[in-house]
């Protein structure tokens, strides 16, 4: 089967998703090898992402092209083609950046449903693009978020966001500063294009901020000072061991992110996941295997209409 953008959203559900993503990370069997990552130019990539466990292989292959906006392209463009890991068998093809922009969304709300002090906040997104979208639905279906600030370089991007978010039944407007806007803000998502510095501000004390726009060493969303202040007075958590040499905000700001805990040690750990008194800085730089988990939950729901 050859899943459209359209099929490939509505086959993965975000209550859904987070449960195949959280199951993903208890499952001893998954193997995930490090992406290969072939440069294009200055401000593009290939990416070959390829992830398996005892019943499923998959391989994502998207490029990623910074400026591609300014040429009316998406940034990310690809597929993730997902096999029958017993036999061989292709078994369908998905939409590279729909499965890109949930499973980030996912991934997201889980950190959140698992370590924000007050997940019951205003949320602000900083970067109005695909990923701006994909979690404002998230948070809005997982977390129950009422309020949204929306911030970005292009007015015309924020305000169809706004309007979307409104369509949601949502209460949204626009701001021109976001460092401004953390004040207001318990929930907050940057989703720029990470080619320079977008915030400059500290978080609140009861900050859950999910940081997903730079996921290579030279991409960068965040002040190096903020991130050393999270590291000292807050919380710093990472998608996955990956982000120890692809975390740019956080390299950049000259951390050793290895020191810290992981969603995958969050969720096996329960003591972890409870210790909700400080605000947190999740650090998403992206995995094969949470595209595998997407694979996961289209197949169950295949499976479910047959």
């Amino acid at each position: 089967m050859i899943f459209n953008a359209e099929q490939t959203a509505a086959a993965l559900p975000y209550p859904q998703l987070v449960e195949c993503i959280s199951a993903l990370l208890r499952d001893t069997s998954v193997s995930v090898p490090p992406r290969l990552v072939h440069a294009l130019s200055d401000t593009s990539s290939l990416f070959v992402m390829p992830a398996s466990d005892k019943q499923l292989a998959i391989t994502k292959l998207i490029t990623f092209v910074a400026d591609n906006p300014a040429r009316q392209l998406p940034a990310i463009q690809g597929d993730v083609l997902v096999f029958n890991a017993v036999n061989g068998r292709r078994l369908c093809l998905l939409d590279g950046p729909t499965v890109t922009a949930r499973r980030t969304a996912a991934v997201s709300l889980l950190a959140a449903q698992q370590l924000a002090p007050n997940p019951k906040g205003k949320l602000l997104i900083v970067g109005a693009g695909v990923q701006g979208r994909s979690h404002l639905e998230a948070f809005a279906q997982g977390l129950g978020v009422k309020e949204v600030r929306v911030a970005s370089r292009s007015r015309a991007s924020a305000e169809a966001l706004v309007e979307h978010a409104i369509s949601l039944g949502l209460q949204a407007k626009v701001v021109d500063n976001a460092d401004d806007a953390l004040a207001e803000c318990s929930l907050v998502v940057t989703a720029t294009s990470a080619q320079q510095i977008a915030i400059r501000a500290r978080p609140r004390e009861d900050a859950f901020v999910c940081a997903v726009g730079a996921f290579s060493p030279r991409m960068v969303e965040w002040a190096p000072e903020v991130c050393l202040h999270m590291a000292q007075h807050g919380r710093i958590v990472v998608d996955t061991r990956d982000a120890d040499h692809e975390a740019g905000d956080l390299l950049q700001a000259g951390l050793d992110v290895s020191r810290f805990a992981s969603l995958q040690d969050v969720v096996l750990n329960s003591s972890v996941a409870t210790l909700k008194t400080d605000p947190v800085f999740f650090k998403s730089c992206g995995w094969a295997g949470w595209d595998l988990a997407a694979a996961r939950c289209v197949l169950q729901g295949m499976r479910g209409m047959s």
